[in-house]
């Protein structure tokens, strides 16, 4: 019987090494294979798994690609637009990211290079076959997320008007082609929890192609209700980061956890399992709505090893992948479908 979710796959980036196993994308495929993965996140900035202007533009470069892959028993998920944080930075941020990008670039220049980026992204991705490009949003607003001093006013909806003309052109040629764009909602970017990615929604007319990649744990930290997001944003989630997390509050530590680095933090991610997500209920509610996407292990854990947490991730990504019910459990007492025995039974006499 089948399962509407796919799995178990796992995102590449964080498990990566200057040396074997996970130093390139064919050692990195025989790691994953052995373990029981199925499915490979590609991260489309690391030239190590993947040459994305050759993916972009040849077709046969990505049958070639994609065909290594399935003989070991592995597909594509999507790539990983990290780009798309370049979109928006603001200034005082610019350093920070320097190494997200080429030398040189700023301003006008590094948006320019950021949807480029993605659109070659659209393209490798409609070449190998994968529906969306999960992406960060990039910021400027960040910087004012808590509102003191007072932010003048309409600054933050000219923060998020400038976001949605700077994705607009990446959101449009994503559509054309037939791929979503699907933002994780993740603190440090503009688009962080329901509430922003509602007004970026309304700067880009709803665009059929704004959709999101989710993943629990940002919401745990942020104490935001991760289940009924579920049921509130279902249309648009088209991807799926299989990440755990906790929030354990102090007298010394809330939300914003005191400045301390990720071990001492009162909000950490953690292994699945570690944390406190309800995976059965994410899985459930996912298949419920109908999410038929990949569940992909996200490892950002400041306590569980990588080669741990994923082995962990298989087993645990299997066994809550849910087998769809074919039919009603009490099929067994149907009737069959007769008007006038119902109109007997209410009583209805013509």
């Amino acid at each position: 019987m089948a399962t509407r979710i796919k799995g178990p796959a796992i995102f590449l980036a964080q498990f990566t090494t200057p040396n074997p196993p996970r130093n390139n994308i064919e050692n990195f495929a025989n790691w994953a294979a052995n373990l029981g993965f199925k499915g490979l996140q590609i991260p489309s900035w690391d030239p190590n798994m993947i040459d994305l202007d050759k993916a972009a533009t040849s077709k046969t470069y990505c049958d070639d690609y994609a065909g290594k892959l399935k003989a070991k028993g592995l597909t594509v998920t999507d790539l990983y637009g990290l780009q798309g944080q370049m979109i928006a930075i603001h200034p005082a941020m610019e350093d920070l990211f320097a190494s997200f990008h080429p030398a040189g670039l700023k301003g006008k220049s590094l948006v320019e290079w950021a949807q480029k980026e993605l659109m070659k992204i659209v393209d490798a991705s409609v070449n190998l076959g994968c529906r969306g490009v999960p992406v960060l949003s990039g910021g400027m607003a960040w910087n004012f997320v808590y509102p003191w001093p007072q932010r003048p006013a309409g600054l933050i909806e000219l923060a998020y008007q400038e976001l949605a003309k700077r994705w607009l052109p990446v959101l449009n040629y994503a559509a054309d082609k037939g791929v979503t764009i699907n933002f994780e909602l993740h603190p440090g970017c503009d688009l962080f929890d329901g509430a922003t990615f509602d007004m970026f929604l309304e700067y880009v007319n709803n665009h059929p192609a704004a959709c999101i990649n989710y993943d629990p744990s940002h919401f745990v930290l942020q104490q935001l209700d991760y289940v009924e997001f579920i049921r509130v944003y279902a249309d648009r989630i088209k991807g799926f980061h299989v990440k755990d997390g906790e929030f354990i509050p102090s007298a010394k530590q809330g939300v914003y956890s005191g400045m301390q680095p990720w071990p001492k933090r009162a909000g950490r991610f953690r292994t699945v399992g570690d944390g406190q997500v309800n995976f059965k209920k994410v899985f459930s509610l996912l298949t419920e709505v109908g999410f038929d996407g990949w569940a992909v292990l996200e490892w950002e854990d400041p306590v569980r090893s990588p080669d741990q947490a994923a082995e962990i991730a298989v087993k645990f990504i299997k066994d809550h992948l849910i087998e769809v019910a074919e039919y009603a459990f009490d099929n067994f007492l149907a009737t069959g479908v007769n008007e006038e025995e119902n109109k007997r039974i209410l009583g209805i006499v013509d």
